[in-house]
């Protein structure tokens, strides 16, 4: 129970990113099992980050932890960078769970499988959940929601709305130039006819590397840094549409946030062929500073 003066610590960290002051940055609340519901929200609002995770015990056998994440508006089912900044702070203050390199957190969405490779900056992975196919989108109305015309786009294929547990729409583009141009009309989202208003729109054009995007309208963010929740649907996308390597043990590294300032490597990682592929999705997180809140 929170009572008066209580104190609750909590890490600041960046995350898809080994720079300070890059990346996404995330609050972790470590200690948060005796917070209300509606308190950790309040707190997530005064914070005012595109997420703060707050760590729980988990009922499940299965798993060390269970985490709940708030954007300043609203909960959410599963996130990236909260579930991989979550993990990094988990086994940093020495969680006996989260040493063995490989273990679970429990979310929403259920189980969410982690890995940690070991290095001088740890590389942390989550395995996306599974990907579902919401709908598909008219190309020319796509393009004016992010602000471009259709001749913006790749030619011949489709935007469509996938979800990992946080729906979004892929909107492929020709090039950098693009992505860096695109800006969302609510005028025109509002004739895309979606199936669900929290849709949140990704624009991607493929590079040599992988893919470079910016994600617009993330639970109510403007613009989200890096958006770990839809890399993994962007590589199924990008992996049936021939934009990048179909074979089993695929990588590749989608870069977001630049436009922000806040540039930002997601790593991915792809085992199995298109339709029965395992999606792992990986970035450094880089820890920049602690803080109490008192209530």
């Amino acid at each position: 129970m929170i009572t008066a003066a209580t104190e609750l610590p909590y890490q600041l960290l960046d995350v898809f990113t080994d720079v300070p002051l890059a990346g996404n940055p995330l609050a972790v609340f470590l200690q948060a099992d005796a917070l209300r519901v509606d308190l950790m929200q309040r707190i997530a609002r005064e914070l005012n980050l595109s997420e703060t995770v707050f760590v729980l015990p988990s009922e499940r056998a299965d798993c060390i932890a269970r985490l709940r994440i708030f954007t300043p508006g609203t909960e959410m089912r599963f996130a990236g960078h909260p579930t991989i900044g979550a993990a990094f702070a988990l086994r940093s203050a020495g969680h006996a769970g989260a040493q063995d390199g490989a273990f679970a957190v429990e979310e929403q969405v259920g189980l969410v499988p982690i890995r940690i490779d070991d290095g001088e900056s740890p590389l942390v992975w989550l395995s996306t959940p599974r990907i579902s196919h919401v709908q598909e989108v008219d190309r020319v109305c796509a393009a004016h929601a992010a602000g471009l015309e259709d001749y913006d786009l790749l030619p011949g294929l489709p935007c469509e709305v996938l979800s990992a547990g946080n729906p979004t729409l892929y909107v492929p583009v020709r090039d950098k130039d693009a992505v860096d141009r695109a800006w969302p009309d609510a005028a025109h989202r509002s004739q895309m006819q979606l199936t669900d208003d929290l849709v949140c729109i990704m624009i991607f054009t493929p590079t040599p590397d992988g893919a470079y995007s910016r994600v617009f309208g993330h639970s109510g963010i403007a613009e989200d840094p890096a958006t770990g929740s839809a890399t993994g649907p962007l590589a199924a996308y990008m992996m049936r549409y021939g934009l990048a390597p179909a074979s089993d043990g695929t990588s590749f590294v989608s870069e977001q946030g630049v436009r922000m300032g806040r540039r930002s490597l997601l790593h991915v990682r792809i085992r199995g062929e298109y339709g029965s592929e395992s999606i792992d999705v990986g970035g450094h997180v880089r820890a920049v500073g602690r803080g109490i809140m008192t209530l």
